[in-house]
């Protein structure tokens, strides 16, 4: 049963996160920084996505109702957060900024896309979220528990991986071939913001 239960587990949490797909998001967003800023991006969100992964898995359910929060609000909201964070990307503004930017200014700023959009919600996002609290009910033990807590570190840690090979990618591409994946991958960026939101809808909908 363990073993079923590890297999489970990865195989979910894999398909869910798939630190795969995160390769364009998570070069848009990273574009422009040097290569240990990108490092470093990689390594907070990977901490960070690990913390709320295991958090959910500890406290989720509960706190959830406590809050009286519901998924469907959590999918709108991260998703107009996103698609503000899309939309400097399409139109150039983030790129600007970036350029002007001083080095404490920079190490200010990669702390926060490591924690929001990389760590929260394209990585730890609603749907990681949901899994782990659904995996964690449905096997009430202490045991099952620390198998689970076992996946998260394993999954996020093939996230980092992915992570630092994405980041010798955006090294072999050009000036001219950075700025227009920053274009396009933005434009991804807020096609996935916005399915976000429709998901976030259509669920509240139906469960009304």
């Amino acid at each position: 049963m363990p073993v079923e239960l590890f297999i489970s587990a990865l195989v979910t949490l894999i398909v869910v996160v798939d630190p795969i797909g995160l390769i364009p998001s998570y070069l848009a967003i990273t574009h422009g920084l040097p290569e240990s800023a990108r490092r470093n991006v990689a390594l907070r969100a990977t901490l960070i996505a690990a913390s709320i992964l295991a958090g959910s898995a500890l406290i989720g359910d509960w706190l959830l109702r406590v809050l009286s929060i519901g998924l469907p609000a959590f999918r709108i909201a991260g998703g107009l957060l996103l698609f503000s964070i899309a939309s400097e990307m399409v139109f150039g503004v983030r790129i600007g900024r970036q350029s002007q930017q001083a080095e404490q200014a920079v190490e200010e700023h990669v702390r926060n896309i490591a924690a929001f959009p990389l760590a929260i919600p394209l990585m730890a996002g609603p749907g990681a979220i949901t899994a782990t609290i659904l995996l964690v009910s449905r096997e009430g033990d202490s045991t099952h528990l620390v198998i689970l807590l076992a996946v998260i570190v394993i999954v996020l840690a093939l996230c980092f991986v992915v992570f630092a090979l994405a980041a010798r990618i955006a090294k072999w591409l050009g000036v001219t071939a950075n700025v227009v994946a920053s274009r396009l991958l933005g434009v991804l960026l807020a096609a996935l913001a916005v399915q976000y939101v429709i998901d976030g809808v259509r669920a509240a909908l139906s469960g009304s």
